[in-house]
């Protein structure tokens, strides 16, 4: 049977090395690291990457526009319209009426499945470009979730590995210690001469 005395690195006991007690104030900053700080790294990454993607997004609203046009050339029925459950976007022919500039066509991507004579909503930059959509609110929520899982698991991860490096170093050193005391004790026990 093993018997497990808990808390022995912090009470005073002639066993105890220093290597012993690294390691429990060790244990220590990483429990408060791993329950507080990853959790801290994780919101406070996740506050600044909302806050940055919102900027990102009213920035786009503002100099993109949306026309709603129809489909006149090209075919995105032709290739596959979906890879692993997404559909993808193909380059057609698009043509709508500008108040200021009247009939006007231009390139852009639609979706799949898009048949010749449909309406689609088209957004253009100010140069007159097809550019993408600015990003919803959706999309900020995903991105924000995932910088924030990903500071927090990175954090989690480096402090892990660091719990990992120091617990390694408190061991050689254990192992150094007992081999310098076992080096002045075994002549004692074997009465043979060091």
């Amino acid at each position: 049977m093993r018997t497990r005395v808990r808390g022995w690195r912090w009470r005073r006991n002639p066993l105890r090395r220093r290597s012993d007690v690294v390691e429990a104030w060790t244990v220590l900053v990483v429990a408060v690291l791993l329950v507080v700080g990853a959790p801290l790294a994780g919101l406070g990454t996740a506050w600044w990457a909302y806050q940055d993607a919102r900027a990102t997004a009213a920035e786009q609203r503002a100099e993109r526009h949306r026309v709603r046009a129809e489909v006149v050339g090209g075919d995105p029925r032709s290739t596959s319209a979906a890879h692993g459950g997404r559909a993808y976007a193909y380059r057609v022919t698009v043509r709508w009426t500008d108040p200021e500039d009247g009939v006007r066509t231009a390139v852009a991507r639609v979706p799949a499945g898009t048949e010749e004579g449909d309406r689609v909503d088209v957004w253009f930059d100010a140069r007159g470009r097809a550019v993408p959509a600015p990003p919803d609110s959706g999309v900020i929520w995903q991105h924000t979730l995932a910088l924030g899982f990903c500071a927090a698991g990175g954090m989690a991860g480096a402090v892990l590995l660091g719990h990992t490096l120091v617990r390694r170093a408190a061991v050689l050193r254990r192992l150094d210690e007992w081999e310098r005391e076992w080096a002045r004790t075994e002549p004692e026990w074997t009465r043979r001469r060091a």
